[in-house]
């Protein structure tokens, strides 16, 4: 939100400044004074594009150290442009802040969060806290010197969150983070997102932030957004919200993009294409504030109505179902949100 300083001017008169204006130009201006040293700084994703919002061009000088919030791509290729070197840290308040980093080269190809610092060990663990393999998706846990001694006068939320750590000395504990990651081949770890934006659908546990990872490297998308709605009562739908770089993606492209990374269980069966994606005050993502899927005029313009007797009566039944009307003889029942349980 924009935020309005009154300043008094060198005749005395009130002047209003806009306040992340004027950060922009303190940054600035210390990295222009700074005769080649390298200058460091850590802010959120939301603080560092309001800079480049309020103009601010960087420079070569300086590192900036990126953590709180996941990092987008498309913030990432504009640091890129303006620092010298750009970090993805991670880590939470319970174990001092940061606890893995990993220095950003390429965002199209993904932005992990690396490796642990010194004296720091990650654990990817299932829901019995045990030990997953290399590849499995499971809840970060760290352990090590970073990890504080639990929660003032919370014994409840310590005995949830600190659990013991069978690698370490004795009384030593790790830290639940409550987010979900993995391993890659290459030893570095990704994060995907809470645990709690972990979902189970008919049947199947789903990771939302795998979908939004995934849909993120097609290289018309800027941001992706994944998220359950429940159409009527019992028609629960995946559906992704996307920011296009420029021209939008249609909804066949994504699909067929995803259906090569992802099992068909996990493809969304429908796609919003946004300017941006809501946020709330704090910079969080106003979930409540993604609009509902609608069917595109484009796409309904292409459709053939059904001719037959047996076609008018399997389209009728798939309107009903899946609360669509209109639909043709090219429409495919799966990917407009029908699933088995539907069918049935």
């Amino acid at each position: 939100r924009a935020v309005t300083v009154r300043f008094l001017n060198d005749q005395g008169a009130q002047e209003d400044r806009d306040f992340v204006g004027l950060w922009a130009t303190s940054v600035q201006h210390q990295i222009d004074h700074l005769a080649g040293r390298m200058y460091f700084d850590h802010l959120s994703p939301l603080k560092r594009k309001m800079l480049i919002d309020a103009g601010w061009q960087g420079g070569s000088a300086f590192k900036a150290l990126v953590g709180g919030e996941p990092l987008p791509a498309d913030l990432a290729r504009q640091l890129l442009a303006r620092t010298g070197e750009l970090w993805n840290m991670y880590g939470p308040t319970e174990t001092t802040v940061w606890s893995s980093c990993w220095r950003v080269h390429d965002p199209e190809r993904g932005i992990p969060i690396g490796a642990p610092i010194a004296n720091t060990r990650f654990d990817v663990v299932d829901d019995k806290l045990r030990l997953l393999p290399v590849g499995a998706i499971g809840e970060l846990v760290i352990a090590g010197e970073g990890v504080t001694l639990g929660y003032h006068e919370r014994p409840d939320l310590n005995a949830d969150r600190f659990v013991p750590d069978p690698l370490g000395l004795p009384g030593a504990t790790r830290y639940r983070t409550g987010d979900l990651g993995r391993w890659r081949n290459d030893g570095l770890l990704e994060c995907l997102g809470r645990i709690d934006h972990q979902i189970k659908l008919r049947g199947y546990r789903i990771e939302l932030g795998d979908i939004e990872s995934n849909l993120a490297s097609h290289p018309k998308v800027q941001r992706a957004l994944a998220v359950t709605r429940e159409m009527r009562p019992g028609d629960v739908r995946i559906v992704a919200y996307v920011v296009p770089h420029n021209a939008a993606p249609d909804s066949a492209e994504l699909r067929q993009h995803l259906s090569t990374l992802l099992p068909d269980y996990m493809i969304p069966q429908h796609f919003v294409v946004l300017d941006s994606i809501p946020l709330l005050p704090n910079g969080k993502t106003d979930r409540r504030a993604l609009p509902a899927p609608v069917l595109a005029a484009s796409e309904a313009v292409r459709r053939t109505t059904p001719r037959t007797p047996t076609e008018q009566i399997v389209a009728s039944a798939m309107e009903s179902v899946l609360a669509l009307p209109g639909l043709g003889d090219d429409d495919n029942f799966f990917q407009l949100g029908g699933h088995s349980l539907l069918a049935t």
